[in-house]
């Protein structure tokens, strides 16, 4: 797929895209996308649509979405709260959007708004090249909101045999365990009720919550339960150091941080946006640069 799948701007014949979510100042999406553009030689231009800076907030979603299909976007990044609530309002999905039940990344195409899921492919890719020969007979992640779906879909799909998911709301990780069964089966995955029980004997914890952004400082679990044997995942980037790598390292845990996500997810998406194969090490530079 050339130059040619890209649809740009009329006015301006630049790629237009655009990130909907909230507190989203510290995002490195705008840079990385620029980043890769401007190595392809593509004029592009990557505006953030902040809810918080938006009168009316989340619900001015749906007006956003058309607005921006409208005005000649060639796509959307989604992030928190939008990654669910999007979903009804697009006229297609991914087959990995149903089977997660979150969208972070629309492209218009063909007067068509199509729903797709890269946090699922960058968690995938960021893992596979950190912790490439981890065990993964039994895995803990935290959190199930948006992020966490897209995690647990693309832990299971790396061969995890057994994933326990905690949340402290009982009733969305029992929502989440359902929609992953539905894919999967409902042998690798179980609800956690007891963080202590399902931490003992597993070979890796994920952090998919937002413990540990810098909105929600701290660590997403007691630090006793960290021992040296386990592998940790972060999820969250900004900062990427969060306390729980920060501990993690400190304790000898094999540890993978949140940048690695970030910087695939966003490779996918350009794919996607474009249609043309982006630089990913002048992406990964402007990500930690």
């Amino acid at each position: 797929m050339g130059t040619e799948a890209i649809q740009t701007d009329p006015l301006a014949n630049t790629v237009r895209l655009g990130l909907i979510g909230s507190s989203i100042q510290r995002s490195r999406s705008p840079a990385m996308h620029r980043a890769a553009a401007e190595a392809a030689g593509v004029p592009l231009s990557y505006e953030l649509l902040d809810l918080e800076q938006i009168s009316g907030g989340a619900a001015t979603l749906p007006a956003l979405l058309a607005r921006a299909q409208a005005d000649g976007f060639a796509g959307l990044n989604i992030t928190h709260p939008c990654k669910q609530a999007a979903i009804p309002l697009l006229d297609e999905v991914s087959p990995e959007v149903e089977a997660i039940g979150a969208v972070n990344t629309v492209v218009f195409r063909g007067g068509r708004s199509i729903g797709h899921n890269t946090d699922w492919s960058g968690f995938a890719e960021a893992f596979r090249r950190g912790l490439p020969d981890v065990k993964l007979a039994s895995a803990v992640m935290l959190g199930a909101g948006g992020a966490g779906s897209a995690v647990a879909y693309a832990a299971l799909r790396l061969g995890v045999e057994r994933l326990s998911i905690y949340d402290i709301d009982a009733k969305r990780t029992g929502q989440l365990v359902e929609r992953l069964a539905a894919s999967f089966g409902a042998d690798p995955i179980e609800p956690a009720t007891d963080l202590f029980k399902a931490l003992d004997g597993a070979d890796g914890l994920i952090n998919a919550s937002p413990i540990g952004m810098y909105k929600y400082p701290g660590l997403p679990l007691p630090k006793d339960l960290l021992r040296p044997e386990l592998w940790v995942s972060e999820v969250v980037y900004v900062p990427l150091e969060t306390e729980l790598v920060k501990l993690a390292t400190e304790r000898g845990c094999r540890v993978l941080d949140g940048g690695g996500m970030a910087l695939f997810q966003a490779v996918d998406a350009f794919r996607l946006f474009t249609g043309l194969e982006p630089d990913v090490e002048v992406m990964r530079a402007r990500l930690f640069g």
